[in-house]
């Protein structure tokens, strides 16, 4: 409500926006992620791969811990370790998605505020590091750290599972937008620096009333190359796979990956990249 004393200020002012209303969290969930597609993709591929079923996963970077959820509900005998260092967006995962599991499901998920450089688990079937999150960091021989890391986290025939983008498109500084049912999403290329391949990127929500959420999210991370990843992942010791998207009749992506060796110099690509632990 407005203060009754400020004349200067009209009533409209008080009405909140949908920008107000709106929950970042739940954005970024509907408008980036598709938990489903991408445990699927998981699920099938490692059991492809080892020809059994994982039961174990480690989400690193887990954020909101959106995609573990779903990996709870694929099975009773699944169990999954959520790993972030922002406590805030960890507490609204258990608010707003472990929340809405089950008794027994909750008693299969473990949250842990703690660095994905330093931590210490159980060893897992899969390490998961989605939404290009291990980029954040930026240097070449921290990565090959993590990487190494990851290694020791797995059991003996443990896959870890990463994305990656690219294409001419990834080094431009540019706004890409995005319909979704009640806002636009906007993903915005703000700053690349070619000379050491750090990047800053912004996502913002536009409503239909006209409304924004600017900056709801930032990024300052490395633009790596696949060649890059796939170096650094040999250096760790996995054999790496590229997971390349297919494309529909009209070329745009088509959301099935299958393995390849030779891929499109497309203006934009999004790729899995499956590291196993050698048998």
């Amino acid at each position: 409500m407005a203060s009754k004393n400020n004349k200067n200020k009209s009533p409209q002012t008080s009405v909140p926006t949908m920008a107000d209303l709106a929950d970042k969290h739940i954005c970024y969930q509907e408008s980036v992620q598709c938990v489903e597609s991408e445990i699927d993709f998981v699920d099938t591929t490692f059991t492809k791969l080892r020809k059994r079923k994982a039961h174990s996963l480690r989400e690193d970077f887990c954020g909101t811990a959106n995609t573990s959820c779903e990996w709870i509900k694929r099975r009773k005998t699944n169990t999954a370790i959520c790993v972030d260092l922002d406590d805030d967006v960890l507490q609204w995962g258990k608010d707003h998605n472990i929340a809405k599991l089950t008794p027994e499901q909750t008693k299969r998920i473990s949250v842990l505020n703690d660095n994905v450089m330093t931590i210490q688990t159980e060893p897992v079937d899969i390490v998961l590091a989605m939404n290009f999150s291990y980029w954040l960091l930026k240097e070449r021989k921290l990565t090959i750290e993590y990487f190494k890391r990851i290694h020791d986290a797995l059991v003996d025939d443990g896959i870890f599972f990463l994305d990656a983008y690219g294409g001419y498109e990834a080094y431009q500084e540019l706004k890409e937008k995005t319909k979704q049912k009640n806002f636009t999403y906007i993903w915005d290329q703000s700053r690349y620096n070619p000379i050491n391949g750090i990047a800053i990127n912004h996502i913002h929500f536009k409503f239909k009333d006209g409304s924004k959420m600017m900056k709801a999210f930032t990024y300052e991370w490395r633009v790596w190359t696949m060649p890059e990843i796939l170096d650094m992942l040999s250096e760790a010791g996995f054999k790496a796979t590229v997971y390349w998207e297919q494309a529909d009749d009209d070329g745009e992506g088509n959301g099935e990956f299958i393995p390849e060796t030779e891929g499109d110099a497309d203006a934009g690509w999004i790729a899995y990249v499956v590291a196993e632990k050698p048998v």
